[in-house]
């Protein structure tokens, strides 16, 4: 039987959770329920967490898996249904979850996985300007490797229509050297030119600020990073979109909580439900976003 640890840590104004055990180490924040970190016993860390991370409540941390829902980016650009969920006067990018407080409900072996399970209380009904009642669970599974799963279940007695997304920051050697593999032919929304629609000619690679929203992408993309020789592979269900981005040099500089070479050394591939590919939830109904995250050597 596998065995673990769990200690309590005070990050700043964070109360967070270590969870290791044989094969892997995790940071988590109660605040998101956001994984900070992720590392592999004797490997380079796969998920980033910023040098100049800033732990404060009510901000989410640039680092690891923040937790975007019930809308993503920008609520303006999300999609009429998805507007009309909210009632609040200004409404925070990416939503209202990643800067509240979740319920840690239980840490438990499942075989050879170790299984973690939050909850947002607050989503029943108790969201300042989203008055809508929605059971929200995080489930973290750490075994060989990496599973994050967030499930949303409509109980109250009209429909609910959200977008969202894992906002994933992985760690690479140098983004320049790195390339995304899956991506080849899909349409995407170049957001920094007019949120004009194009096509993609082969793998990803980097040269410059980078913010696209993938259209009806496959179940499983990969980062190759030939410098620490592996591959990532993310496999997801429950979402048919991702944005990848990163801020590149000019943008890093205006990010008080990331170094202006910080960029050099994180790329996001986050696991979503956007643009057309919302979640419409009719009463009793429920859906799950997951991603599994692995690595191999090249």
């Amino acid at each position: 039987m596998a065995t673990f640890k769990v200690e309590s840590e005070q990050h700043g104004e964070l109360n967070c959770w270590r969870i290791s055990n044989e094969r892997a180490d995790l940071l988590i924040a109660q605040q998101g329920a956001q994984i900070l970190s992720y590392q592999r016993i004797g490997e380079p860390p796969l998920l980033w967490l910023s040098d100049q991370a800033i732990f404060a409540q009510g901000k989410s941390v640039r680092a690891g898996v923040p937790v975007c829902w019930p809308w993503f980016g920008n609520l303006q650009r999300n999609p009429e249904p998805v507007q009309a969920m909210y009632g609040g006067q200004q409404a925070p990018a990416h939503g209202l979850a990643r800067t509240r407080d979740w319920q840690l409900l239980g840490v438990e072996e499942q075989g050879a996985s170790l299984q973690i399970e939050f909850e947002l209380p607050q989503a029943r009904g108790q969201l300042p300007g989203w008055p809508h009642d929605v059971q929200l669970k995080l489930l973290i599974e750490l075994g060989d490797t990496l599973s994050v799963s967030l499930t949303s279940r409509n109980l109250g007695d009209s429909p609910v229509t959200i977008s969202q997304a894992l906002h994933s920051y992985f760690a690479v050697s140098d983004v320049r050297q790195a390339r995304v593999e899956g991506v080849d032919g899909l349409h995407y929304i170049e957001t920094l030119a007019d949120w004009e629609q194009r096509q993609q000619q082969g793998a990803l690679q980097f040269a410059g600020e980078t913010d696209r929203i993938y259209l009806d992408t496959p179940q499983a993309l990969s980062i190759v990073d030939p410098h620490w020789a592996r591959r990532i592979t993310l496999t997801c269900s429950g979402s048919s979109s991702a944005v990848i981005w990163n801020p590149w040099t000019e943008r890093a500089k205006d990010l008080p909580d990331m170094a202006d070479d910080g960029w050099q050394r994180m790329l996001c591939i986050e696991t979503a439900n956007v643009w057309d590919d919302v979640v419409e939830l009719k009463p009793g109904a429920s859906h799950s976003l997951q991603v599994k995250i692995a690595s191999d050597a090249l």
